[in-house]
């Protein structure tokens, strides 16, 4: 029987989570069919509950559900405790609510991502993360295990940059957060400056100032898409070294198929295969 899964979100026909999944499994001879579905802002729940009635066996969930794909899940591993977000939810059809299992593999893949295959080590480093929604949420407490020399968040809701640092400073209480007002970035220069706003998906600009990119930094846009996105283009000129989250999403994903089916794919191949498709495509 084939097993069945899905990744949910608003948008999702940028998603390349099925053409990950489908290569994962086709490299490890599993048998699954994956697949994309929208959901309605208000409907999360409504939407994962019929998947699940279908006999689905998980999900991937990505903007804007993270927060509400922790509170669906009725057992956490410590990851996704410590971000208070889901983006990967497992369960057992025909079994008891007790039985979905809800994780977060955005930050193990974000880091995998970062370190092993880009080669930029986070130990040490001044980190800027863009924005405090589920996404930053996420990946914060991965980044901290990296021991960074610093973290710091500015949103341009600054109480939930200072609410998610509060968060992360109660759990690791030696953390190395500051809250940086938007304003204010022009004082300080990052090695590593990571969005994890939505705007990219927008074609929109995280308001940042060029100054804030330190020499030999990275600018990483957790989003990924066609060509550069407007973040990438403006670190590209403000002389960082750049990259979108395609990386991330391939790391994450092998962590969810590791969660689901008992092993993790490799992952370099799916990473060059899909960089080369998106390449011949703009030709």
């Amino acid at each position: 029987m084939t097993d069945r899964y899905a990744v949910l979100g608003n948008p999702i026909a940028h998603s390349k989570s099925p053409e990950i999944h489908t290569a994962f499994a086709l490299e490890v001879g599993h048998d699954i069919a994956y697949t994309r579905i929208l959901v309605p802002l208000d409907g999360f729940v409504a939407t994962i509950d019929a998947y699940r009635k279908q006999g689905a066996c998980g999900v991937n969930v990505t903007v804007p559900f993270k927060i509400e794909a922790y509170q669906y899940g009725m057992e956490h591993s410590q990851r996704a405790e410590v971000a208070g977000a889901a983006n990967t939810l497992r369960f057992d059809p025909g079994q008891s609510n007790a039985c979905i299992f809800a994780d977060n593999t955005d930050g193990v893949g974000l880091v995998s991502d970062i370190r092993d295959n880009l080669g930029y080590a986070i130990v040490g480093k001044r980190v800027l993360l863009l924005g405090a929604g589920g996404a930053a949420r996420s990946v914060m407490g991965a980044l901290l295990d990296e021991l960074p020399a610093s973290i710091s968040l500015t949103n341009r809701t600054i109480v939930r940059a200072h609410e998610l640092a509060e968060r992360f400073i109660r759990i690791q209480s030696n953390a190395q957060i500051e809250v940086v007002d938007i304003a204010h970035l022009t004082k300080y220069q990052y090695d590593i400056i990571i969005n994890a706003t939505s705007a990219s998906l927008h074609e929109s600009l995280p308001v940042i100032p060029a100054t804030a990119f330190a020499e030999k930094s990275l600018a990483y846009d957790m989003m990924y898409g066609k060509g550069a996105t407007p973040f990438l283009r403006f670190a590209a000129n403000a002389g960082a070294a750049t990259t979108d989250g395609l990386g991330m999403l391939v790391e994450q994903a092998a962590e969810a198929f590791l969660l689901w089916r008992g092993v993790r794919p490799q992952t370099a191949p799916i990473i060059a295969g899909i960089r080369q498709s998106a390449n011949n495509n703009s030709e």
